[in-house]
C-alpha cells in the first residue's frame, strides 16, 4: 500500500526515576491515505507516546517518522511546530476546550496558526459546525453544553484546518455508552464520506471494531489484529458530513 504515514524502527525511552522505562521498542506503522487505524493496548501501553509522536508533539529516541514524505524527525522545533498547524488534527479525551471562548472560536482556534483571512476562516468554521453537527450550537460556551456536545467541539477542531492525519486518543473514555456511539459513528462517518485519514488509540474493542484495520500495542511492540469489519448497520447510521474545508493557502 501507499503510505501517508510511515513510523520506522521507532524507538522512545523514558526515565522513572533510576528505572528506564520502554513503551515503544522498534515499531513500525504504515496508513495509506483516507485509511481508518485502531490502536488497541491496555493503559500506560503506550498508545498516547506513539499518537503523540505521530503529531509532533514528541519525539522518538530512535528511528524515523514520515508523514507525506515529510521526515518529521529532521524537523527543527520551528518547522515542526508550522508543520503541526497544517498536517495534524489531534482530538483529546478531555476535550481541552477553553472555557472562556464559544465553540465557534474553540473550532476556529487551529486556523488563527495560519494565513487565511476572517472570511476564509469563517467559512471553514461552518462547515467544520455542520460536519459535526452543532451549527445550532456555535455561540454556547463549553459550561452550556453536554459532554457529547464538547467531543464534538473537539472534532470540529481538529477537522476545520483540513488535516492529513487525524489522531484521536480515548475520544469516548469519559462518555457514557450512548453518547460513546454517536462519537463512534461521527468519526466513521468522516473517515468513510471525508475521507479522513484517522488513527485511534483506545482500549475499548466496540471502538477498535470501527476501525478498518485494528493494531496491538503491547510490551513495546505493534502487532496487527484481523481485519476490522464494519457492519452494514454502523454505516447505514453513519452521519453524513459536508465536503471537507480545502486548503486555499497552499
Amino acid at each position: 500500500m501507499t503510505a501517508l504515514v510511515e513510523v520506522q524502527d521507532v524507538r522512545k525511552v523514558y526515565r522513572q526515576g533510576g528505572e528506564a522505562i520502554t513503551p515503544l521498542d522498534g515499531v513500525d506503522l504504515r496508513i495509506a491515505p483516507h485509511e481508518f487505524v485502531s490502536l488497541m493496548g491496555a493503559s500506560g501501553t503506550g498508545k498516547s507516546t506513539l499518537l503523540n509522536l505521530i503529531a509532533g508533539i514528541d519525539r522518538p529516541d530512535s528511528g524515523n517518522i514520515l508523514i507525506g514524505g515529510t521526515n518529521i524527525t529532521q524537523l527543527s522545533r520551528t518547522r515542526l511546530a508550522a508543520w503541526r498547524a497544517r498536517n495534524i488534527g489531534y482530538i483529546f479525551q478531555t476535550h481541552n476546550l477553553i472555557p472562556v471562548l464559544t465553540a465557534y472560536e474553540n473550532i476556529e482556534l487551529p486556523l488563527l496558526l495560519l494565513p487565511l483571512d476572517r472570511s476564509e476562516r469563517r467559512r471553514r468554521v461552518q462547515i467544520a459546525l455542520e460536519a459535526v453537527g452543532l451549527t445550532d450550537r456555535a455561540h454556547h460556551y463549553p459550561r452550556q453544553l453536554s459532554g457529547g456536545q464538547e467531543q464534538r467541539v473537539g472534532i470540529g477542531r481538529a477537522i476545520v484546518a483540513d488535516p492529513t492525519v487525524v489522531v484521536a486518543d480515548e475520544p469516548t473514555g469519559n462518555l457514557d455508552d450512548d453518547t460513546s456511539e454517536q462519537i463512534l459513528r461521527l468519526l466513521s462517518g468522516l473517515n468513510q464520506q471525508l475521507g479522513t485519514t484517522l488513527l485511534l488509540a483506545t482500549h475499548d474493542t466496540t471502538a477498535a471494531a470501527m476501525a478498518a484495520r485494528q493494531m496491538r500495542l503491547d510490551h513495546g511492540k505493534l502487532t496487527p489484529l484481523a481485519d476490522g469489519t464494519r457492519a452494514a448497520t454502523t454505516a447505514d447510521r453513519s452521519p453524513t458530513p459536508q465536503p471537507a474545508p480545502r486548503r486555499t493557502d497552499d
